[in-house]
């Protein structure tokens, strides 16, 4: 009967099995998704032992967290390609490197993988990751290069300006808006 299903639903039914502590659906889930899913995971991290490592710690999560999988919100390999990439993405928080790039290309191989009819629910995920870096980082500015950082991108407002409305030598708002953006700029560079 299972040969008449379609692979989609197949692999729903396996999650749902997993969700009631299944190993022997587990394992036949990692059997039909593994190499799609370590392809991915070796894309983004770049190298084959950390991919292994997110390979692993994504179906340890797919372990615990399936009873949480909704097959109407997403597909199932939406589902699992968005935990690995999640796994991947810690490992590569871990590691210094050039981010940027990884990530066009991450998403451009994350489009081939979830290719489907289906909604991506990729965008509204970057969106919002997006707005939460954001925040955090303005968060972790001093009080006063945070002040004129949001004054001057926020209002508009010009160095000359600010030093007039602050009471404070142009220089010194110059150095905090310099210093607040270099920050900014190294800790959304770990969210990218």
């Amino acid at each position: 009967m299972s040969s008449t299903l379609h692979p989609d639903s197949e692999l729903m039914n396996l999650i749902d099995r997993i969700a009631e502590q299944d190993d022997s659906a587990l394992k036949e889930l990692y059997r039909r998704t593994s190499a799609q899913l370590f392809g991915l995971a070796l894309r983004i991290v770049r190298h084959r032992d950390t991919a292994e490592d997110v390979l692993q710690e994504a179906f340890l999560s797919v372990w615990r967290g399936a009873g949480s999988y909704r097959g109407a919100l997403s597909p199932p390999m939406a589902w699992l390609g968005l935990i690995v990439r999640s796994r991947a993405l810690d490992a590569l928080r871990k590691r210094t490197s050039d981010r940027a790039d990884l990530m066009n290309e991450l998403d451009d191989d994350m489009a081939q993988v979830l290719e489907g009819d289906s909604p991506n629910p990729m965008d509204t995920a970057d969106a919002s990751e997006q707005a939460f870096a954001l925040h955090h980082c303005l968060g972790r500015l001093e009080n006063k290069q945070r002040e004129v950082v949001s004054l001057a991108y926020l209002r508009d407002m010009s160095h000359g300006e600010l030093a007039e409305q602050l009471k404070l030598p142009l220089g010194t708002v110059k150095t905090w808006i310099r210093r607040g953006l270099e920050q900014l700029r190294t800790c959304m560079a770990r969210y990218a």
